[in-house]
């Protein structure tokens, strides 16, 4: 009987240990990401992707030649 309440009592301290360091894990890397924003967040522009009217022209160029 003293065996199974002693491993009780430490499978209890098992779960209990593991629920602390899950939740102490959760609040640090929450906290490293709200520390990793920007202090004026805003916004990225959006950027373009197209290609200007000189890269084209000279794209062009090369796949005439071939």
């Amino acid at each position: 009987m003293e065996l199974i309440s002693e491993f009780a009592v430490l499978t209890a301290a098992t779960v209990l240990a593991a629920g602390a360091a899950i939740g102490l894990n959760w609040f640090l890397l929450n906290a490293a990401f709200r520390l990793m924003e920007p202090a004026g967040a805003r916004p990225v522009p959006v950027i373009q992707l197209g290609l200007v009217r000189g890269t084209r022209a000279v794209a062009r160029g090369y796949s005439a030649v071939r």
